[in-house]
């Protein structure tokens, strides 16, 4: 007879960065997972329902551009619960992953909570992102996704053009690299990071709501980049528009032009 896992367990726990705390959530299901107050990943028992919208168009770029049987090899930098990862799993049966997570023991907690594809379909490393990102072999990797924060931020060294770099060479010609950017109104941070990806990789696309390109809120950016040609299809575009929170799709020339700040290098950096 099949043993059945025991259930999460709501609460605030101790983990090598501060506090996580683990609540259900009674809107959208699952479990809501807060790192020093704040909102970290959202696991649902159904791993093809993603509540944060700027994972949801990750997914929608990947499936838009890799058949369901392709053998992806994907690296999260963050790692947290593993949500996109989850996902991926269901819809690229034969994918490996590796998540990258800084923090010891909430992949622990992680593991322990969630019901996560195992070893080697998904094996969680614990470790900076960017010493991981530089150890792996050059060319190796599909899909490189970072996603990893400190607070409502990125951490700077995961920001630069020396380290974009070493994501473009961690990829296989033509992979896929998508950030995810939080930040304010004026869009400094993410017109800034445009920039420093558009300097390293041929082509760049940023995703979200319309009202963040307009200035009139905060929240979340997904950079996409690569050396293959990236543009938002037709099914791509229908997609990202039918979504709970609709979004836009800014390619090509608008989207080198939207990355009007100064680059970031190693230099400006401290």
């Amino acid at each position: 007879m099949a043993r059945t896992r025991p259930q999460p367990i709501a609460g605030r726990y101790d983990i090598d960065g501060g506090i996580a705390e683990l609540a259900p959530d009674p809107v959208a299901g699952g479990w809501l997972l807060t790192i020093n107050g704040t909102h970290s990943s959202h696991i649902h028992p159904d791993p093809t329902l993603l509540d944060f919208e700027y994972l949801r168009q990750m997914a929608a770029v990947i499936e838009d551009r890799y058949p369901s049987q392709t053998r992806l090899r994907v690296v999260h930098l963050g790692g947290a619960a593993c949500a996109l990862a989850r996902y991926l799993a269901v819809r690229y049966p034969d994918a490996r992953q590796v998540a990258v997570e800084i923090d010891a023991e909430l992949a622990r907690l992680v593991r322990e909570w969630f019901d996560l594809p195992r070893s080697p379909l998904l094996r969680i490393r614990v470790g900076d992102a960017r010493a991981v990102t530089e150890s792996l072999h050059p060319g190796s990797r599909d899909i490189v996704v970072r996603d990893a924060f400190v607070g409502n931020r990125t951490p700077v060294h995961l920001t630069t053009r020396e380290f974009t770099s070493s994501v473009h060479e961690l990829l296989t010609p033509g992979g896929l690299y998508l950030a995810n950017c939080g930040d304010g109104r004026a869009l400094d941070g993410v017109r800034a990071e445009a920039a420093t990806i558009a300097s390293v990789f041929a082509n760049v696309m940023l995703i979200a709501d319309p009202a963040m390109f307009k200035g009139r809120r905060t929240g979340n950016v997904v950079l996409a980049a690569s050396d293959a040609p990236l543009k938002a299809s037709a099914a791509l575009t229908r997609r990202l528009l039918s979504d709970p929170l609709p979004a836009r799709a800014i390619d090509g020339d608008a989207a080198r032009v939207f990355g009007s700040q100064v680059r970031v290098d190693e230099d400006s950096a401290r």
